[in-house]
């Protein structure tokens, strides 16, 4: 294989395990609460990233990190994984999976809209019309077509959704300024936070036993989402001899994920739901468009 074979593959790989995760949610919060979820998947991720880090030679590391680095991988495992898949997961229990992951797509567009107070980003035209096509698109999927009485599916459930592209996009955002190596630091992240979702699930009753199902699940969701996935996608934009090629191929996880969803959970899926997920595809497509004349 040439090394953009490889990259095509390891990025492959990651999409199609991205693509499973909406049912994997949905499945698992079947059988646990959101906190109990995030608790054990975390768990998960974390002995994922511990293992990667010891097959590298690199677990020593860990500990000259985090009392170096131990304020920001602070903030960052506050805001991700505990505060972002804390918000993600209960939008899930309150919506159909194929309305939760779509409306979690716009993260994207998020980002590059709050680049322009947080890293004085000059918006452009292409963003003005993706945000356009995006979050028409969110208000189709979010109202089931019914745009002109604009009665919501779940209203909790939308929001919640939409306050969790807000917290990816913020973590992002804030990630640029980060000097730490990307495992490494992921890694802190889920060392901070996993106490922290601890002493959540404790405050509020949720250290009960759980079935087999649930936590096979939650192991699923943790290697998958936020484990060895993140790892494949790093290797598959460090091979590649272009960021697009790869970057590009996410354009596939919505619809093979509507594909599982349809297929593993037995989920209907609507005709607004396939307009509504169109439109912000399109709106992102728009966004990867050259560039166009500055709005100011």
């Amino acid at each position: 294989m040439t090394q953009q074979q490889k990259a095509y593959a390891c990025g492959l790989a990651a999409v199609l395990a991205w693509s499973t995760v909406a049912t994997a949610f949905k499945l698992s919060l079947a059988h646990l609460s959101p906190a109990q979820l995030l608790l054990y998947a975390s768990a998960a991720s974390l002995l994922a990233l511990l293992s990667i880090l010891f097959y590298q030679g690199r677990l020593k590391e860990l500990l000259p990190a985090f009392f170096k680095n131990w304020r920001i991988s602070l903030v960052f495992g506050i805001i991700n994984p505990f505060a972002y898949y804390l918000i993600l997961f209960k939008a899930y229990a309150l919506l159909p999976a194929q309305e939760a992951q779509a409306i979690n797509y716009t993260w994207a567009l998020t980002m590059t809209l709050l680049a322009v107070p947080f890293l004085k980003q000059v918006l452009k035209k292409n963003d003005i019309w993706a945000a356009l096509f995006c979050y028409t698109g969110v208000l189709v999927i979010a109202t089931r077509g019914d745009l002109l009485h604009l009665n919501f599916s779940n209203l909790n459930g939308v929001g919640l959704a939409l306050i969790s592209t807000l917290l990816w996009a913020v973590y992002w955002i804030f990630n640029t300024k980060d000097q730490r190596e990307p495992v490494l630091g992921l890694a802190l992240n889920f060392a901070i936070s996993l106490p922290v979702t601890l002493i959540w699930c404790a405050i509020h009753g949720e250290l009960t036993r759980v079935s087999w199902q649930g936590l096979a699940g939650a192991i699923y969701v943790g290697a998958f989402e936020m484990g060895f996935t993140f790892v494949l996608w790093l290797f598959a934009m460090k091979l590649t001899e272009s960021t697009a090629k790869i970057a590009n191929l996410i354009f596939l996880s919505p619809l093979i994920s509507l594909f599982f969803i349809w297929f593993l959970i037995g989920e209907r899926i609507f005709i607004s739901t396939l307009f509504g997920l169109g439109l912000i595809l399109l709106g992102l497509l728009i966004q990867k468009l050259p560039r166009s004349e500055m709005i100011g």
